[in-house]
């Protein structure tokens, strides 16, 4: 594997390389990036995942979300500096809830399809949170919390809600609430807590 992962440039763009995502049908649907330890992850999982430049960190695309890719054939361009990944994608791969990031030419306005607001994803998510717990899954972000323990969920957790409380911006501020809601499950299964007692507790107090 690390044989397959130094075959990458990473020196001419400061150890990160473009991803260009296409599904196996042959449709473009988003240009992220890796670094080292994501063509790792991806390698070792099967599933995508890319090096966030706002966050400065490794994710695993649709960790939180559920829209995840799964790598079919991961190819290298001719000066071995950009990739490209032929992923099954589950859901859309945009945040736009649009299948594809590239959905609109140039000049027309942004759409953003209706989303489901239920607390169906966080069922979900509280799911997959809790099978990350009982049965790690190497190179999974979920599992490594787990592994780390108490402190390290902790922190992460203080640090995503401090994350919410510094947003400037409408979508920073919906971006950075979803990792904190993630922290959150990952803070209540470590607890053995789970979403539908928090959702008790919230209707007695409303009765």
């Amino acid at each position: 594997m690390e044989e397959l992962i130094e075959k990458v440039n990473w020196e001419k763009n400061g150890g990160i390389v473009p991803v260009v995502v296409q599904d196996t049908g042959g449709e473009v649907l988003t240009l992220a990036y890796m670094d080292r330890e994501a063509l790792r992850r991806t390698l070792q999982t099967g599933y995508a995942h890319y090096y966030s430049r706002s966050q400065g960190r490794v994710r695993m695309k649709g960790e939180v979300s559920g829209n995840v890719q799964r790598v079919r054939e991961i190819k290298v361009d001719c000066d071995d500096d950009a990739l490209l990944l032929i992923v099954e994608q589950k859901g859309p791969a945009c945040h736009t809830g649009n299948y594809s990031c590239f959905y609109r030419k140039l000049g027309e306005p942004e759409r953003v399809l209706p989303m489901d607001y239920s607390l169906t994803i966080l069922r979900e998510l509280e799911e997959l949170i809790r099978k990350r717990k009982g049965k790690p899954v190497e190179g999974s972000y979920t599992s490594r919390l787990f592994q780390e323990g108490r402190e390290r969920i902790y922190k992460k957790f203080g640090e995503e809600a401090v994350e919410v409380l510094v947003a400037e911006t409408r979508e920073r501020l919906i971006y950075e609430t979803a990792d904190m809601l993630y922290h959150l499950l990952v803070l209540l299964a470590y607890n053995d807590v789970s979403l539908g007692e928090v959702m008790a507790e919230l209707r007695r107090r409303r009765g």
